[in-house]
């Protein structure tokens, strides 16, 4: 399916400042839709007069008109004069009598949507239209709190139709537990005082310690009461609880947490009032103190592993330095590179949250290790990368470290043995595979023949068990030897997040 942003410039007359705004816009679909108890689209202009739909919103609380997906279907001939008319008069333009669609009656409204120009710049231009599609098929007499619910759902078409919503100073990408309409709804006047509270927001100040009623009361008094004395609070807060800026903040009493968002309400840009959702996000909250104590233990535990390898490559480098047999002494040493190398891993994976590594940092790492370790003061050995390894989770980033730390090491050990020459590594990622070329410009090898060493057999079964991949071993044309490695992404992609 295609995104907003394809679907907008797709009609080659929006700018990033329109795509922003409509991004923006679309991210309070949700909203728009709850509040309204209506389906929500968003419609752009393309360049034959017409309309195409770039995002729809389903109502939680109510019947959809639309069944099936409606994004980049063009505007209906029963709507494109009134979405039409809203876009070239900047006006709302409500639909004159019931509209059937599908057989079910409704009720539209097109609301242009206009932007604010820059700071320079005062002045709005109109980029699309919203529609509202109500069902009247459910029709009912509507309670205090839909009435309530229509009224800032009306609020913010008039803020939509006059470039002062969405606001884009307002913080963005929110943390888990956003407040929505349904989990609780306070509106404001302009001194800030409750006129409207939702059940299910005033059970959430009833968790706090509020066992009064809301409304008639200063959201920030009542905020401020319930705030221990001796307990830092967030610095938003007074300016949410008042309803003076689009902002977020939680408020924590008893062990509960309540999260809130403020939408200033504005009349022509002149301030009427503000909705506060509010949402009890006390496990929510919990749960991501225990990740981030997990995370932090997770980390410190590979710190104190890599720790502990580095020990025993340490130990492993003088027991090899002591032993006077030289097959001792190359066993040792090789080993104290393998656990080098897995260091390397867990060293990385120490310094982030993430289980996830950066394999080309991982690997210039390893490689600086290997070229130094491997080289014999008789052979000259360059490395170099080419490539992009890209990201790659911990379970897979350690066995590929290691057969690349092996591959390395023979074509320096073997293939550059006392000689001058190079060692590449080759690394292609594509949306299905990850490729790893490993060549150098030594004596090669036999057609046909591959080493039986310890070496070869823990690069097998690393690649083809570990990694589910394929290895092959061949000689170059003129001198050297290759080895190529394909590793299927769909085995690695679903662990990357």
């Amino acid at each position: 399916m295609s995104t907003l942003s394809d679907l907008v410039y797709a009609q080659g007359r929006s700018s990033e400042a329109d795509v922003e705004w409509l991004h923006r816009l679309a991210g309070d679909g949700q909203l728009l839709a709850d509040l309204a108890f209506a389906d929500i689209v968003i419609w752009v202009p393309t360049d034959d007069d017409s309309f195409i739909a770039v995002a729809h919103t389903r109502p939680s609380g109510a019947a959809t008109l639309f069944y099936r997906d409606i994004v980049g279907d063009r505007v209906r001939p029963q709507w494109r004069t009134q979405v039409r008319d809203a876009f070239t008069q900047l006006r709302i333009v409500d639909s004159a009598s019931p509209d059937w669609f599908e057989e079910t009656p409704t009720r539209v409204r097109a609301v242009p949507i206009l932007r604010a120009q820059g700071s320079e710049d005062t002045g709005t231009t109109v980029i699309g239209v919203l529609t509202r599609h109500t069902n009247l098929g459910e029709a009912r007499t509507p309670s205090r709190q839909q009435i309530t619910f229509n009224d800032c759902a009306d609020d913010l078409f008039g803020m939509i139709a006059s470039a002062d919503f969405p606001d884009l100073a307002a913080p963005t990408s929110p943390r888990r537990g956003a407040p929505r309409a349904s989990d609780g709804l306070i509106r404001l006047d302009v001194d800030g005082v409750t006129t409207f509270a939702s059940p299910n927001a005033l059970s959430a100040f009833n968790r706090l310690g509020f066992d009064e009623e809301l409304e008639g009361e200063p959201l920030i008094e009542v905020a401020t009461a319930l705030l221990p004395a001796s307990r830092q609070f967030d610095e938003s807060l007074p300016i949410v609880m008042a309803g003076r800026a689009p902002w977020r903040a939680d408020i924590e009493a008893r062990g509960v947490t309540v999260s809130l968002r403020t939408i200033p309400l504005k009349d022509h840009g002149t301030r009427i009032g503000a909705i506060v959702l509010c949402r009890d996000v006390t496990e929510i909250r919990h749960q991501e103190q225990e990740l981030i104590t997990k995370d932090a233990t997770i980390r410190e535990i590979h710190h104190r592993v890599k720790n502990n390898l580095q020990t025993v490559a340490s130990l492993l480098r003088i027991q090899s330095r002591r032993t006077h047999s030289d097959e001792a002494r190359d066993a040792l040493t090789q080993a104290m590179r393998r656990v080098s190398a897995i260091a390397v891993v867990h060293d990385t994976l120490s310094e982030g949250l993430a289980q996830n590594v950066d394999f080309d940092d991982v690997f210039d790492r390893v490689l600086k290790l290997v070229a130094e370790v491997a080289a014999s003061p008789n052979t000259r050995a360059r490395t170099r990368k080419t490539g992009t390894f890209g990201t790659l989770p911990s379970e897979y980033a350690t066995p590929l470290a290691l057969a690349l730390t092996e591959l390395v090491t023979n074509a320096v050990e073997h293939g550059l043995a006392d000689k001058e020459g190079e060692v590449e590594i080759i690394a292609e990622r594509t949306d299905d595979q990850l490729g790893v070329r490993v060549r150098d410009t030594g004596v090669g090898l036999p057609e046909g023949q591959v080493g039986r060493g310890l070496g070869t057999q823990i690069v097998r079964t690393l690649i083809q068990g570990e990694l589910s991949g394929t290895i092959d071993w061949h000689t170059l044309v003129g001198s050297g030897t290759e080895v190529t490695i394909e590793i299927p992404l769909r085995y690695i992609d679903r662990r990357v997040t």
